[in-house]
């Protein structure tokens, strides 16, 4: 199968490609726009390989786009490609808008012309994957419930609002046109090669370097973390099994305090690089408690139960060895944290809702 991936050069884009290519007979065409998140560098062990090909692309640029599908005639649609960052949409939401909702709607309708053109056989096996977030589900706070399928959207973010928008579109031009349409929703990713404006990353790296880490009021938003390979196996299984028109949630099983996460972070880092920064005693020292994000949500946490039963699908990590291979990840490679920092952001606080439009 020939599959176009957008965003390949992000966090869980490109660990998606490195599965396709390490581990099936896949070909990928990457189409990104290599934003400050996007990265080839995190493609570096596939570049070389026959079965792959990258393409610098906006999603919005439909020309574009339709040029991709005419030269590379995808069998699938693997669409990652997004404005991500629950901060930088609240400082800045026109590029979510933008990315999420007009270069979404753009790749639907240039999928659909191709799709159109395809031979009867080749129309029944095409797929549109859609992959999405369970920020669009809101907030568990006050409950022991999960997140399930039919769960009503609630978004509380420009972030979260862009991609329910996104998802309503993909299901739209299933319904709507017929085009074979697959929805997934994770929660959050964590694991190598992650950008460092994440909690994960951004704990371990200030830490290595004695600065404060962050914590929103007093960290006790809770998040089920998934580990970003368990997250590409589940995205090959759906493209491969899923059923068109349904949705899928994948979570790693794993709920945790962002306090915990902090405090797990920093007891891996005591033992793996024990020595400190100058005039640190401790790395949970370094805690600070600052003041909470604009409209945070208390709680997410996903019954990934329709995947386990339906395609066979449940996560091999438990927080605690995924978090122990990302910090190892994180130590072995503080080289590629330096380049991929391209100098807009360094780790500072975002989202406070004041930055210019």
């Amino acid at each position: 199968m020939k599959i176009l991936v957008t965003g390949g050069a992000g966090f869980i884009g490109s660990a998606l490609i490195r599965h396709l290519i390490g581990h099936s007979g896949h070909s990928v065409i990457n189409v990104d726009k290599l934003t400050y998140a996007g990265n080839l560098e995190s493609l570096a062990s596939v570049a070389q390989n026959p079965r792959y090909a990258f393409v610098h692309l906006d999603i919005c640029d439909a020309a574009g786009l339709a040029d991709v599908f005419e030269r590379h005639h995808p069998d699938a649609v693997m669409h990652l490609a997004a404005e991500s960052h629950v901060d930088r949409s609240i400082d800045g939401p026109a590029a979510f808008v933008q990315t999420n909702l007009v270069g979404t709607y753009t790749l639907l309708e240039a999928a659909r012309a191709h799709w159109n053109r395809l031979d009867a056989a080749a129309r029944v096996a095409f797929r549109f994957h859609h992959v999405s977030t369970d920020e669009v589900y809101g907030d568990l706070a006050g409950t022991e419930d999960l997140f399930t399928e039919t769960t009503p959207y609630a978004p509380s973010s420009p972030y979260s609002a862009t991609k329910a928008g996104s998802d309503h579109l993909a299901r739209a031009w299933h319904r709507t046109y017929g085009l074979p349409v697959l929805v997934t929703n994770c929660s959050n990713n964590y694991g190598p090669c992650h950008f460092p404006e994440k909690l994960i990353p951004l704990v371990i790296l200030n830490a290595l370097e004695g600065k404060p880490l962050p914590v929103y009021g007093q960290g006790l938003q809770v998040r089920d973390w998934l580990y970003v390979e368990d997250h590409a196996r589940a995205l090959l299984r759906v493209l491969e099994s899923g059923v068109p028109g349904e949705t899928y949630n994948i979570g790693g099983h794993n709920e945790q305090r962002n306090i915990d996460v902090v405090c797990a972070v920093c007891d891996l880092l005591e033992e793996l690089a024990p020595e400190h920064p100058a005039g640190v005693a401790r790395y949970a020292d370094l805690i600070t408690h600052v003041p909470d994000r604009p409209g945070h949500d208390l709680r997410y946490a996903i019954d990934a139960g329709k995947i386990a039963r339906e395609l066979d699908w449940t996560p091999r990590e438990t927080f605690a060895t995924g978090l122990r291979k990302t910090v190892r990840w994180y130590l072995e490679h503080l080289d590629w944290c330096r380049r991929v920092q391209d100098g807009s952001y360094q780790r500072q606080r975002l989202g406070l809702g004041d930055a210019a439009v």
